[in-house]
């Protein structure tokens, strides 16, 4: 199976403590981690407004996950989210390979290409 990248935007309710917040990052890494995968950067934009009001609120703190993993999906993950009272929003991409190899998170993708 190949390795393949993936980047995961998360949208946690205003209202929720950081305990919170960091408890649904924590969960998220721990499911990847039990797949074999890797989370080599958790990107953290803070509190920031939504373009309209989404559930009567009109922020979210966003967070920005760089998933690396052999599995062929991340189901889990996905259902976690959708589940989780706190998380607004979320949403998963498989990232290119020449992007996931330009921001060097699969090694020997791209080389040799100049």
């Amino acid at each position: 199976m190949a390795t393949r990248a993936y980047e995961l935007m998360i949208i946690v309710d205003q209202d929720v403590d950081d305990a919170a917040n960091t408890a649904v990052l924590t969960r998220v890494q721990e499911q990847v981690s039990a797949d074999g995968g890797t989370v080599p950067k958790v990107d953290k934009w803070g509190r920031r407004r939504f373009a309209y009001p989404i559930n009567h609120k009109n922020e979210g703190v966003y967070t920005v996950l760089e998933i690396v993993t052999d599995a062929p999906n991340l189901d889990e993950v996905d259902r976690f989210l959708r589940l989780a009272d706190d998380v607004v929003r979320h949403k998963l991409i498989r990232l290119p390979d020449d992007e996931a190899a330009r921001r060097g998170l699969l090694a020997g993708a791209g080389e040799g290409k100049d």
